[in-house]
């Protein structure tokens, strides 16, 4: 009997923290050696010439989701995962959205059972907070980061899922006292509903005028304003897909000065911009999303910021709606742009893109895309026990990377369930050829390896909030408030 079940050779390992050559055995589902001349396998992958990294972690998609308008995306939990997977990804942490009026039991129950018999990776929740009850706060909130839901998201726009200044503070103590997290779309939503009202009414309706709607102004005020409350109560945030170099250097501030503040960017903010919504007819909604796509200066803004560290998190944000009655065109074959649908598809292209354009083009170096693929996900969303990085006692969750391999993106090639896709025509060197998932081979010869169900649950941890820099406000600490303890 061999000593592994599983070996890969030759490659070059990359982890968040180093790079070298070395050799990988798997027994059952874990990493249990990492070195030279290790022992016997059953079976052997040469991963010569390649690159061995951690399975990505994609911590940022719409799957099998409702929209407030009640649109369902176009990816369910199979095509979405096995989209996932061939994009070099052995994780996904969807959102479970509470619509107003649902209790968050009901919410998770209805999202725990579209993925666990679709799912073909690993996978967790990350709950939407759109009615957050006194019940909500007090009883179902503490319930569900005690089952392993550590993380939440609140939005400061869409009428229909919007919370207010006093709510989000809040959320905010619950996450504190606990141990969450609180992600935030952070838009200011008067401005957008007055900048669009305006475009509307002197006829500016059509797609490409969405990227006019939600001006700059609108993110980095709402940013500002989610520091400053979550600062007050010394709450953990993470700002999600950041479209603006101004946004960016409030968290960088932000940071500076002590706040428990992450930053998440995407790949449409680096790799698409606003000149390409100007597209006949309705082609233009395909690229409609918010944050919306901005000018070719700001690519290399976000670009820089990725780079020097200012967003620890990268997020495809996919949100998959066909180019049809279902999908972009629910509200009619023309509608003004604030009734299109937004939100992109990108899952599977999210690390084939920055690992071209990043890693081989110089912008990066290998472990800062390890990194940025999974192991700064899974430290910040607490997955880091099991999840994220080549190391002894994790998850056998490995992609093996052929920097070779050259593609030409087409939406016909991909494996979600869209009729297009944003990055059409693309030039992409590299690829991941090999993906496997707790020790199993789940992606391999460009054909999916298991079926459907194959992935799990993935109960995750809480924050260490004495690991992370911060501080009260004096109003709220107990030696500078004449001894008032509010108990947050």
């Amino acid at each position: 009997m061999n000593e592994f079940e599983l070996k890969i050779t030759g490659g070059t390992i990359a982890t968040s923290a180093e790079t070298f050559q070395a050799d990988v055995a798997v027994r059952g589902t874990q990493i249990v050696a990492i070195g030279n001349d290790l022992g016997d396998a059953d079976r052997v992958i040469d991963a010569s010439g390649k690159y061995v990294l951690p399975g990505g972690i994609e911590a940022h998609c719409h799957i099998e989701q409702e929209s407030s308008s009640g649109i369902m995306t176009a990816d369910d939990y199979y095509s979405g995962s096995v989209s996932a997977a061939f994009g070099g990804n052995t994780c996904i942490v969807p959102f479970a959205a509470q619509h107003r009026g649902q209790t968050l039991k009901d919410v998770l129950e209805t999202y725990h059972d579209r993925a666990s018999s679709k799912s073909v990776v690993d996978y967790s929740f990350h709950l939407i907070v759109s009615d957050p009850t006194e019940d909500v706060l007090h009883k179902e909130l503490p319930k569900a980061i005690e089952d392993g839901i550590t993380s939440f998201k609140i939005y400061m726009t869409y009428d229909r899922l919007i919370v207010d200044d006093e709510q989000m503070l809040d959320i905010f103590a619950v996450a504190k006292r606990h141990g969450a997290l609180t992600m935030i779309h952070a838009e200011n939503n008067a401005m957008i509903k007055w900048m669009s009202g305006k475009l509307v009414e002197t006829g500016h309706d059509a797609p490409k005028y969405h990227a006019l709607s939600h001006p700059r102004t609108a993110e980095s005020e709402a940013i500002n304003r989610a520091i400053a409350l979550a600062g007050f109560v010394d709450a953990p945030i993470l700002i999600v897909h950041v479209s603006t170099e101004a946004g960016a250097r409030i968290i960088a501030e932000a940071r500076y000065d002590g706040r428990k503040v992450f930053g998440e960017t995407c790949p449409q903010y680096m790799f698409l911009n606003a000149e390409q919504m100007d597209l006949p007819g309705m082609h233009g909604a395909k690229l409609c999303c918010s944050p919306p796509l901005r000018d070719r200066a700001s690519q290399e803004e976000i670009w820089r910021c990725l780079q020097n560290g200012t967003f620890q998190v990268y997020s495809s944000d996919h949100a998959p709606y066909r180019f049809d009655e279902t999908g972009k065109l629910n509200a009619g074959p023309t509608p003004a742009f604030p009734k299109i649908a937004n939100g992109l598809p990108g899952i599977e292209l999210r690390l084939p893109l920055l690992f071209s354009e990043g890693f081989m083009k110089g912008r990066i170096t290998l472990s800062h895309f390890a990194a940025l693929a999974a192991g700064n996900v899974a430290a910040i969303y607490g997955m880091d026990h099991r999840k994220g990085s080549i190391t002894l006692g994790r998850d056998a969750d490995i992609a093996i990377w052929d920097p070779d391999v050259q593609r030409v993106v087409n939406a016909e090639d991909l494996h979600d369930n869209m009729d297009y896709t944003p990055y059409e025509g693309m030039k992409i060197t590299g690829w991941p050829t090999t993906v496997i998932q707790r020790g199993q081979v789940i992606i391999e010869d460009n054909e999916l390896q298991v079926g459907r169900g194959a992935g799990e649950f993935v109960p995750r941890h809480t924050i260490d909030l004495t690991a992370m820099p911060g501080r009260v406000a004096p109003e709220l600490d107990p030696a500078r408030n004449f001894g008032v303890d509010l108990d947050l």
